[in-house]
Parts: structure tokens; C-alpha cells; sequence
């Protein structure tokens, strides 16, 4: 008995140090989904935060903020720009909105006709990566982390194992602004349960989502462990499942880098961020850029299994958080980096920040949504 415990002991050690990444399979089985889906806005340089206000499309691009109207198919309008960029943004049902800017500016106002009015700015939080409103009108903003001041620096957090952030509400009735959880890995997507006092919060450095109370008076509960990838922002569907983003695969050689501690530290001082072994966007054709493991060329073809620093996929959750279908652009294809989604109608709308387009799921989700 005493040897099987010292066995068990000793292969719990080996087991410690084996880099597992969870297969694609099931339900989050590879497919070409992502491509296939309709453009609906190309040449749009990185668009981001998709909200839906009076039944339209409303996203950032950089620091510009526009408005989209899917059936129209016409140019997007350009509602205003800001002096820093667009971060997270959110919409309330009585026409609110709020806006998260670089800088830790908090904008918040009326959307009317074609413009913001009553704009009014608070004091934010530094890196603000998502932000929902509650059914009771409260905001509800996570910050990405403390050791960064923007999100576009989020890999610099992962490399250096970041596990900063928090979850803040905001009630401007009252002014109060109060801490609901701290110590998170990059939470990036957050959203307010319909009928309930429970928030879910996408925990990107975790690879889960969490269940959160609003009165921020339990612990952090994960409710979707050990995801395939890394979760950016996610929605509610009007079925009440989720609609998951995820900008980036997980990959066994950043996961072999993240454990390799000098190595880590001496890419950080002396390479230029754009050629990390880190998650990305989209995978560059510069011959700077890391092989990726077998993620190039072979005799010309770039094989859609091939390792890759970029991916795109989204996750369709039941009322459970459990996976149902998934939407993905492999390693070959071009609508990487999705990190954000809408819906509109009975239709499901994503930005592909690596791909500068918007685009409509080619199929729907559970054939409702």
C-alpha cells in the first residue's frame, strides 16, 4: 500500500509537467464555417466590439465608432471619433451606451438618430477589455489587468503570467462603484444573465468561464473548464445560450514557452513583440515571424491541421455552458482573431479583428437563435 501511494506520487509529478492542449473534437470539431460565412463588411481595419442598438450593428474600428445597417448592405456611418482607441463598448435597452477608451476613459450616453448626446465622462478603470449592462441598469466593466496599461498589450500580460484582473459595477444613480472579483486571468467577455443576479465572465489566461454572483459575495465558479482556445467576448441568444468567441487556439508550443522561464523573460527584453511565441491575431507571412512548430508550407500548401499562433473559432453554449456546435477558420484559412459577435433578428453577426471584416455565421445556431 505504501509503494502504490509513492508510485502514485511519482507519476502525479510526471503527469504535472506533460503539456496537454485539449483535442478539437465533438462538438468543437474542425470545419470551415468562418470561411464560408458571408462578408457582409470588408477593408474595415480592425473592427471590434459588435453591439446592436435600434436593430442595427454598431462596432469600433480603432478609435472611430460606426453604424452598420445589415440590410441595407450599404457603406458604414461614421458616428465619432475619439482621441484614444475604442476598447470595449456596451448597450443598455433603453438606448444606452457605454464606451471604454485606451486611456481609462468611461463614456457614457443616449444613442439618438445618428448620434451620441449627453455624453458624460467618468473616471475608469486602466485596461478595460468588456463591459455589459445589467437588468438593473448597473455597468458592469472588467479590467484586463493592472500590470498593462492597454489591452492592445494583453500578451505581454500573458507572458508574464498575469492574473490581475477584476470585475467592477458601476451604479451612476448612486455613483457608488464597487469590486466583484479580483485575481482573474484576463477576463475579456462578460455577460448579465437574463432573470437572475449571475453574471458569466470569460477567463482568457484560464481558458474557462466563470460564474459570478452581482453582489460579488461568492466565489468565482467555473462553469466551462479547460477551453481549446483562448475566450474573447461572448452574448447571450435570445434562447438563452451563449454565443462564445475565442481570438486565438491554444497551442502546445506557447504552453511549453509559458513554463520555460528564462526563455520567456529573455523574448520579452529582446524581441519585438510582433514575433512572440504568443497568441495572435493572425498569423504573419514574415520570415521573422516563429515556424510555428509544423505551421508552414509543405511543397506550397499550408495544411488547414498545421500548428498555428492564430485561429478562428466561435462556440455555440446551451442554457448549461455546455458546448453544442462550433464555427472555426483552421490554420490555412482567413477569418482569424474573431472577438466579438451580436445578434440581430434570428441572425448571428462577428468581427474579424485579424481579418479587417464583419461577417454572418453561414448557418444558424440550433436553427434558432
Amino acid at each position: 500500500m505504501i509503494i502504490d501511494e509513492f508510485f502514485d506520487r511519482c507519476l502525479e509529478r510526471i503527469r504535472t509537467k506533460a503539456i496537454v492542449v485539449p483535442p478539437l473534437d465533438g462538438a468543437m470539431r474542425p470545419n470551415n464555417l468562418l470561411d464560408e460565412s458571408e462578408v457582409i463588411l470588408g477593408g474595415i481595419k480592425c473592427p471590434d466590439n459588435a453591439i446592436v442598438i435600434n436593430d442595427e450593428l454598431w462596432f469600433s474600428s480603432k478609435n472611430q465608432l460606426f453604424k452598420l445597417n445589415v440590410d441595407a448592405r450599404s457603406d458604414p456611418q461614421l458616428i465619432e471619433g475619439f482621441e484614444a482607441d475604442i476598447s470595449c463598448m456596451a448597450a443598455s435597452p433603453d438606448k444606452g451606451i457605454a464606451i471604454g477608451l485606451e486611456d481609462a476613459r468611461l463614456l457614457t450616453g443616449r444613442t439618438e438618430g445618428q448620434a451620441l448626446v449627453d455624453l458624460v465622462d467618468h473616471e475608469a478603470l486602466g485596461c478595460p477589455s468588456a463591459m455589459t449592462f445589467s437588468s438593473d441598469g448597473r455597468l458592469l466593466v472588467c479590467q484586463g489587468s493592472k500590470n498593462i496599461e492597454n489591452p492592445t498589450d494583453m500578451t505581454r500580460d500573458l507572458m508574464q503570467h498575469g492574473r490581475s484582473g477584476s470585475v467592477w459595477t458601476h451604479d451612476f444613480a448612486t455613483g457608488e462603484r464597487s469590486c466583484i472579483a479580483r485575481n482573474l486571468g484576463y477576463p475579456y467577455g462578460i455577460v448579465a444573465l437574463s432573470h437572475s443576479d449571475e453574471i458569466l465572465v470569460s477567463e482568457c489566461w484560464q481558458h474557462r468561464i466563470i460564474k459570478l454572483s452581482l453582489q460579488g459575495n461568492r466565489k468565482p465558479e467555473a462553469v466551462f473548464n479547460d477551453i481549446p482556445g483562448y475566450p474573447a467576448r461572448m452574448i447571450e441568444l435570445s434562447n438563452s445560450g451563449l454565443m462564445l468567441c475565442l481570438f486565438a487556439p491554444r497551442n502546445r508550443l506557447i504552453e511549453f514557452v509559458l513554463r520555460e522561464h528564462e526563455f520567456r523573460k529573455q523574448m520579452i527584453d529582446t524581441i519585438d513583440p510582433a514575433y512572440w511565441i504568443a497568441p495572435t491575431l493572425k498569423s504573419t507571412q514574415n520570415f521573422l515571424a516563429p515556424l510555428q512548430q509544423g505551421g508552414v508550407k509543405v511543397m506550397g500548401i499550408h495544411k488547414p491541421w498545421a500548428p498555428s499562433l492564430s485561429h478562428g473559432m466561435m462556440v455555440r453554449l446551451d442554457q448549461s455552458q455546455s458546448p453544442v456546435e462550433s464555427y472555426h477558420s483552421r490554420a490555412n484559412g482567413q477569418r482569424h482573431g474573431i472577438t466579438s459577435c451580436c445578434q440581430i433578428g434570428h441572425r448571428i453577426f462577428a468581427t474579424s479583428k485579424g481579418d479587417d471584416c464583419i461577417i454572418e455565421l453561414s448557418m444558424n445556431p440550433g436553427g434558432q437563435a
